[in-house]
């Protein structure tokens, strides 16, 4: 009988996520009013769904997708960045990092603390050298 293959290291953040808006720490923007993250697999690559609606109750969605290997691919869509790359750097910690002409603009930092709570920090990598960071923590509903 062949054995199953290992499961990848980012298989604990795959599901339906619900954010807990009062956990929301912002140093820049406002915080959503509610949210979700879906993370998936689809055709060799993981997806992340976002969907969240903002304070005033306007409806935004986002959504991306690449290989968790750590190796930059382009960008497109936006003047803002032209790379990004996935990175899943532990069973526990997943990441995101967007570039524009090799320079680092953003980061999120997935992390679990347990099976059902991840908590993810989104810093921007500003001009002046400042980089102020979002917090929030999302609860796993499927």
């Amino acid at each position: 009988m062949a054995e199953s293959p290992p499961a990848p290291p980012y298989a604990r953040f795959l599901g339906h996520w619900e954010l807990d808006p009062a956990s929301c720490r912002y140093e820049q923007g406002d915080p959503p009013a509610l949210g979700q993250y879906i993370i998936r697999e689809e055709v060799g690559l993981l997806v992340f769904d976002m969907a969240w609606t903002d304070k005033a109750g306007d409806a935004h969605t986002a959504s991306f997708s690449g290989k968790a290997d750590g190796v930059a691919v382009p960008f497109e869509g936006t003047d803002l960045i032209d790379s990004f790359v996935i990175t899943a750097e532990s069973p526990s910690e997943l990441n995101s990092s967007a570039y524009l002409k090799g320079e680092k603009l953003m980061q999120a930092t997935r992390t679990l603390i347990d099976d059902e709570t991840m908590r993810i920090v989104q810093t921007v990598y500003l001009p002046d050298g400042s980089a102020p960071s979002n917090r929030s923590v999302y609860y796993k509903r499927g």
